[in-house]
């Protein structure tokens, strides 16, 4: 699999197959019953974020998407048991939400619902043709306000088809994704071979019961809990906010800008193992080697002496939830000081010891923690913000990742608009890379190159050298 924008999307002409309620269970789909577990903090502010921006109108870009290709003609009976299949066994996706009289209230269909309906969509001979019907399709379907907040479709042609999957992202996450159409493929081969499908019962534990654990966890977490005291300190040293790109990227407060999505090859899988090799002679992991590559980064461009990131953790080992669809993440701040280190050994160090910190501070979830900056008055109106993120998956890990339905796979998020540059960073056996969702003005653009550009002249320098000394030039490898 790998993480791509919407726009390198290009299967091959087809008809276009989608699955909707069948239209006997759309009376017990409108009548779903409150469900008491409420939502998750991330749900709750991403459901009023939709819920708001429904009201002015906007187009919902907030959903998740992965697309695969499958060998044989498309059986449509037998996938849409598997889809069939599929929502049972993940019972937080039979749930939606309401918004009302300022409440967000989960709703959750009976099993007797879960019965879909393939229906013709139409087909299409050019591929951006295609993409304006996805992106169409997955901003109608894939939203939390109604059911099923998630949605499946096909191209199908002779000989193969291609399957995709959209889910609003309050369901999804990045991991959930990169997994799904594994899980889709195996219901599928199980539903026209008649042999069982694979058991995942036991890593496939429902994300209700996780807002459960969630919460129990966040009411243990006082002000003064010694999660509290890295976040206080980040946001405090930034004015009440959260950490932002190191490099202006011209809009002002508040402001955004639609979004352009940036991809880029930093190691190839050669470079990638060689710079592993020296992060661990260092005494350090990748990706403690990757905070140390970026703090140098933002040291030698910005001037910034403190490195302060915002970095994206997964949460599904607090229970049995390692392939379960879902939001499984949690926020947590990594800072370590860069001034005064002469050389990567010597950043990677302190890199070290502020990713320890990291996870213990991640125990505490992100909702808890805003609450408590706000009431304390650390946190001002920006701590709320969407913050400058990094976050790090290493896709030869994950269970699914050679599977048949892996090999063909990409992932991508809806594009809508930003006033940052988060960075995902991804590595398989072929290469590391970058993605970043950035404002699509000249000269955010300018900015954003000229970061990551140089972070990969640093990266690539310590592959090629196993060293890198603060301060110095090179060019030679800046565009190699």
């Amino acid at each position: 699999m790998i993480i791509t924008a919407l726009r390198n999307w290009a299967p091959q002409p087809g008809t276009l197959i989608e699955w909707h309620p069948h239209p006997d269970v759309v009376p017990l789909v409108e009548a779903a019953a409150a469900d008491p577990v409420p939502p998750s903090f991330l749900q709750e502010n991403h459901v009023r974020g939709v819920k708001s921006a429904a009201d002015r109108g906007a187009v919902h870009t907030a959903y998740l998407g992965s697309a695969t290709e499958i060998a044989g003609d498309l059986d449509i009976d037998a996938l849409t048991r598997a889809f069939e299949a599929f929502l049972v066994r993940h019972d937080a996706l039979r749930t939606s939400f309401d918004v009302s009289d300022g409440s967000v209230v989960r709703r959750r269909v009976p099993l007797d619902a879960v019965r879909l309906e393939a229906r013709t969509a139409g087909s299409f001979a050019e591929q951006e043709e295609f993409l304006d019907y996805v992106r169409a399709r997955l901003s109608r379907d894939a939203t939390p306000l109604s059911w099923p907040a998630v949605a499946f479709g096909a191209v199908s042609r002779a000989g193969s088809f291609t399957l995709y999957y959209g889910a609003d992202h309050a369901f999804s996450d990045g991991a959930s994704q990169v997994i799904v159409l594994s899980e889709l493929a195996d219901l599928y081969r199980a539903e026209i071979t008649g042999t069982p499908a694979t058991d995942l019962s036991a890593w496939t534990g429902s994300f209700v019961d996780y807002v459960g654990i969630e919460n129990d966890i966040a009411r243990g977490i006082g002000p003064d809990s010694p999660e509290m005291a890295e976040w206080t300190d980040v946001v405090t040293s930034h004015g009440g906010s959260m950490p932002s790109f190191p490099l202006d990227l011209g809009l002002a407060p508040g402001e955004t800008a639609p979004v352009e999505p940036i991809e880029m090859d930093l190691l190839d899988a050669e470079e990638a193992a060689a710079f592993e090799d020296v992060c661990r002679a260092a005494g350090g992991k990748f990706v403690t080697g990757l905070f140390a590559a970026v703090a140098i980064t933002d040291h030698e461009l910005a001037g910034r002496d403190v490195y302060a990131g915002i970095t994206v953790l997964g949460t599904r080992h607090l229970g049995d939830f390692a392939l379960s669809q879902g939001w499984f993440c949690n926020f947590a701040p990594v800072t370590f000081p860069v001034v005064g280190a002469p050389d990567f050994d010597a950043v990677i160090g302190r890199a070290v010891e502020a990713y320890r910190r990291t996870k213990a501070t991640a125990a505490a979830p992100i909702g808890r923690v805003l609450q408590l900056l706000v009431e304390s008055g650390a946190g001002g109106a920006g701590v709320a913000s969407s913050p400058h993120l990094l976050s790090y998956i290493d896709f030869r890990w994950f269970p699914s990742h050679g599977s048949e339905a892996d090999r063909s796979a990409i992932l991508f998020t809806g594009e809508g608009r930003t006033s940052n540059a988060s960075m995902w960073f991804n590595r398989d056996e072929r290469h590391f890379y970058l993605g970043s969702q950035t404002p699509a003005t000249p000269f955010a653009q300018e900015q954003v190159s000229r970061y990551h550009h140089h972070l990969r002249t640093v990266l690539r320098t310590i592959a090629r050298d196993g060293a890198y000394v603060l301060g110095e030039t090179r060019e030679s490898v800046q565009c190699g």
